[in-house]
């Protein structure tokens, strides 16, 4: 039986009823279309964090397991508040390579100690968790326009600053980049591909073209961006 080709999107901070398969406010055609055509779950939970989530749905275990019970701000000297991804357990890209599988990650990573240096530490960086390319922004919560900790594999770059960036479409752009590489490169060799999207947490950032096109409600207590978009 041939493997399938896996890609899987992590969204920050989205609520179950958010995307319009669910009910949502927001168009979302494309997922609407992948959702009509596959499954949609109506019971999961979450860790109500980010780097537990990822932690989790990297490894398939525990945040508290892999030293991810806070964030990756802070070392707790406690062993389930590291704040940085144990070394002592496999990813899922770790696990795929050894199925052949050509693993991708892009967006956000979030699962390792802050760096602040732009010659640090990179043990824990997506190339030494398994997969073969990367590229997004290896800390947390960010600019869209100017994100910090942009690296593509293991070398920290910066933006383009030509006034039209937006990190949503950059990592994207990058991830289908990725795919279709793989495809003409190794056209026999199934792939995985992670698309970790910052898109709402934080402030409400929206690219210009997202103005013409997302309703703003102004209720008495604030502005509401298409349901905190």
């Amino acid at each position: 039986m041939k493997k399938p080709n896996i890609i899987l999107i992590l969204a920050d901070d989205m609520g179950y009823s958010d995307i319009g398969c669910y009910g949502g406010e927001i168009d979302t055609p494309n997922l609407d279309r992948l959702a009509s055509q596959g499954l949609r779950y109506t019971q999961f939970y979450n860790t109500a964090r980010c780097c537990p989530t990822r932690a989790s749905l990297l490894t398939g275990m525990n945040p508290h397991q892999v030293g991810m019970g806070h964030m990756t701000h802070f070392d707790d000297d406690i062993d389930g508040y590291r704040g940085d991804l144990s070394k002592q357990c496999l990813t899922i890209a770790e696990v795929l390579k050894q199925g052949d599988y050509g693993t991708y990650l892009s967006g956000k990573w979030h699962v390792c100690k802050q760096q602040l240096s732009k010659d640090g530490d990179r043990s824990n960086w997506p190339l030494a968790r398994g997969f073969d390319r990367s590229y997004g922004i290896i800390g947390g919560a960010a600019s869209y326009f100017d994100p910090p900790t942009l690296a593509r594999d293991n070398e920290s770059i910066d933006p383009p600053q030509d006034g039209d960036y937006y990190f949503t479409d950059d990592i994207t752009k990058n991830a289908c980049g990725f795919i279709k590489d793989h495809c003409n490169q190794k056209p026999e060799q199934p792939f995985f591909c992670s698309l970790r999207i910052q898109r709402r947490i934080g402030l409400c950032m929206l690219a210009q073209r997202q103005l013409k096109s997302t309703r703003v409600d102004t209720p008495a207590d604030g502005i509401d961006c298409g349901s905190n978009g």
